[in-house]
This record gives C-alpha cells, structure tokens and sequence, in this order.
C-alpha cells in the first residue's frame, strides 16, 4: 500500500523516541542527567524531562544588613540608569525643564492623581473606572450630577429619596429597614449616608452613589444618559432631616423665599424642556410657600423655555402637551389634564 511508508516510519521513530534504557539516570526514559536551568533540578538529554536533584542542597545566604552607604549607592545606580537609558527624561530625570513644560506636567498630575473621584466597593459593586474628561483649558469636569446631605439624623418616618429620568421611570428609597429599598438610621449621619449609599448601589439602574461623610454625591450609570434630564427629589415631612441638591441649587421649598429663587428653580427643572412628576411635585410645594398662582407658573414655563414644554404624564409616563389658552398640560393617550 504506497503512502504509508513515512507513517511506518514514523511510528517506529516515536517509539524508539519513547523507549525506556536500562541503567539511564532519566525516570521517564533512561537517558542521562544533565544540568536543568532551574536550581535543584536535572533535565534529561533525550526528552527533556526535568525532575528534582536527589542530590541538591540549598544553600541559603542571609543578606546583607542594609546601610546607608548602600542605599545611597543604589540611589546613584537608579539615577545613572534612568539618565542613561530608554528612560531618560522619565520621572524627573532631566532637570532643565521650561516654565511651560513644568506647567503642563502640573496640569498633568492634576488631572490624574488628585482630579479623580469616586468611591466603591470593588468587591460588592460591579461598575467601570471613572471616566474623567476636561474642556479646552484643562479644567476637569465634573461627573457630579446632583447629591444629597444628611443634615440632621432624626429621622422620625415617612422620609423618602425618589431618582427620575424621563421615559425610564422613578425610583423610590425610603426611611425603612424592612423595605429592599429602604435605609436604615446610623447612631450619627455618617453612618446612616453609608446605608443610603449601600442601598442605591445595589438597586439603582440610574445612577452610582459616592459617599463623603455625611453628602452622598451621584454619577449616571450610563453615558447615553443627560445629566440635565435626571431628576433627584426628597420627601421630608417632619422637618429638615435630608437636603438635595442639583446644579449648585438645594432643592428645598422651605428655604425659598423670593420669585427670584423659584425662576432659578424652574430654570434648572426646563433645562431638558421635561417637567417630570417629582420636579412638578417641588414646584407645586414651592408655589404653595410662595403663594404664586398657576397661569403665573405657566407663563414663566413659556418665558423660559416656550410653548414646546412638555410634562411627563403621571398615569402612563407618556409626554403631555402645554395648552397656553388652558394653563395646562393635556395627555392625549390618557385624555386627561395634568
């Protein structure tokens, strides 16, 4: 049968390649020893086998006791190789830098080593590193889009946290321990931010929280999201426990008290040109302190961001149309005013 000779051939060079010789030093096939290249070993000179030398023993140096004649000469050595080699000019290496080579490594260090924020749990939070960005004069922008503080800790019930986006939904985080979305009160505010922290990390599809002391800052989850169209609201019937906060503005109705300080406050909320539930909830609590009626409201909305505003509906979260001549928002999937 022609064509299998070199298969013959070859079979019987494996196995004259694997056979075992008597009297050899080699455990698997017979050959002799020879000197490995890992210490206390031999490799064997036919199939390169390697086995531990029966004969080997460690010698073991104790190292010299460091001084600092010795840590100055390693110090020149460092220097001279840093200077000398592919890594010149690295790590202060070359002294005789511009004022404007040193500005822009400041820059650079800024950046890098004290502009990043962000805390989390790397064992319990699954989430990527924080991406850090910078406009055109090397100023880092902040990923920051609203915080909370925890101003006193006597909380006495009914305090709720509610996260918004507009299409997607609310969430909702409450003063209660038995609820999978509630937080529980620390013996001081610290204690009780970081149990808020815990929950919204593990339940929010929103938003990551950062804990500093008593504030507790938010980061989007997900890029595609608008920092201008999310929604951060608190509930706090009995008193100033809890505090949010949204470009700069605490968004507290009993701290306001001019018309000034409910234009900033409606200017922040049409930044998106959507007026959510919870925004429309503060704004109604904030007219209630202020005494403004709605057609004034409704004309601010126009003055500010015009006729085109629209209002999420509460019913089925689908967007209602401002009809100027009613003062009022109209959802036509649920035929009804907002």
């Amino acid at each position: 049968m022609a064509g299998f000779g070199g298969l013959r051939k070859g079979k019987d060079a494996a196995k004259e390649n694997l056979s075992y010789t008597e009297g050899g030093d080699c455990p698997r096939c017979g050959g002799n020893a020879q000197d490995s290249t890992m210490a206390g070993y031999l490799q064997c000179g036919s199939c390169n086998h390697e086995w531990a030398d029966p004969n080997y023993v460690e010698q073991r140096r104790r190292p010299e006791p460091p001084t600092h004649r010795r840590d100055a000469e390693l110090i020149e050595q460092f220097k001279e190789e840093m200077a000398s080699g592919e890594l010149a000019n690295v790590l202060g290496g070359k002294k005789n830098l511009t004022s404007e080579q040193e500005q822009s490594l400041q820059r650079l260090e800024d950046k890098w080593m004290t502009g990043m924020q962000g805390h989390y749990n790397a064992a319990a939070e699954e989430r990527k590193p924080l991406m850090i960005s910078f406009d055109d004069e090397d100023n880092i922008v902040s990923t920051e889009v609203a915080a909370i503080t925890i101003v006193s800790n006597g909380f006495d019930g009914g305090e709720e946290i509610r996260l918004e986006y507009p299409g997607i939904g609310t969430e909702f985080y409450a003063y209660n321990e038995r609820s999978p979305t509630g937080w529980k009160r620390g013996p001081n505010a610290e204690m009780t931010a970081r149990s808020i922290t815990n929950v919204i990390n593990r339940s929010s599809k929103l938003v990551y929280a950062n804990l500093e002391g008593a504030r507790i800052s938010f980061e989007l989850r997900d890029d595609t999201l608008k920092p201008a169209s999310f929604v951060i609201f608190v509930d706090d019937p009995g008193g100033t426990d809890i505090v949010a906060e949204k470009g700069g503005v605490v968004l507290d109705s009993r701290d306001f008290s001019t018309l000034q300080d409910y234009r900033n406050v409606v200017e922040m909320v049409l930044e998106d040109g959507i007026i959510s539930p919870s925004e429309d909830q503060l704004l109604w609590a904030m007219r209630q302190q202020l005494n403004i009626d709605d057609a004034y409201h409704v004309q601010m909305v126009i003055d500010i961001c015009g006729t085109d505003t629209l209002k999420e509906c509460t019913s089925c979260s689908s967007m209602a149309e401002l009809y100027t001549e009613y003062a009022a928002w109209y959802c036509h999937q649920c035929e009804e005013w907002c």
